[in-house]
């Protein structure tokens, strides 16, 4: 008996290690038995929560990039023009909609220094887009609107700002 208890404490000590994958592997293994049991689940309960957890990322992802154009500059000062512009609020109404942005719209671009985006708006009268022109002179300084007009679904467009050339004043229509 002593001899096997001084086996028992003379073993080195074994090394423990641990890897994300390995532990990622093994925290989904967990995730995916069921309670009470060692067997997993069914492949199809595998199958059916992985696109669950991925349409949910995927929403999350659309929400958070929405979010973070409505708070940039250029897109605040372009509705700040567009609320400030009676005749294009007589031509969609009010209470005014300001819509999502359509992610894969071609004319939406932004980048370090420019950025166009179409916002989608409209009212109880009509609807259509605005279209925003914007630029900066280099990064972290402000956003300039260089045009900013509103077309509606019948084709009519209304201007709501354009820099005048004569100066660099800005002159609002």
């Amino acid at each position: 008996m002593e001899s096997q208890r001084k086996k028992f404490f003379c073993k080195a000590p074994r090394k423990v290690s641990w890897s994300f994958s390995a532990g990622l592997r093994s925290s989904t293994k967990a995730a995916f038995l069921s309670l009470g049991s060692r067997m997993s689940m069914p492949l199809g309960k595998q199958v059916f929560f992985a696109g669950v957890a991925a349409s949910g990322s995927c929403a999350i992802l659309y929400y958070l990039v929405q979010k973070t154009f409505s708070r940039a500059s250029y897109y605040q000062l372009a509705l700040e023009q567009l609320h400030s512009h009676p005749e294009a609020l007589e031509a969609l109404g009010t209470p005014l909609n300001v819509h999502y942005l359509r992610l894969t719209d071609k004319y939406n671009f932004v980048d370090i220094a420019d950025a166009k985006l179409k916002i989608p708006v409209s009212g109880p009268k009509s609807e259509g887009h605005l279209y925003v022109s914007s630029s900066r002179d280099a990064p972290f300084k402000r956003w300039n609107l260089q045009e900013v007009f509103l077309e509606l679904k019948d084709g009519q467009q209304i201007p709501l700002f354009k820099p005048s050339r004569d100066n660099d004043e800005v002159k609002k229509e």
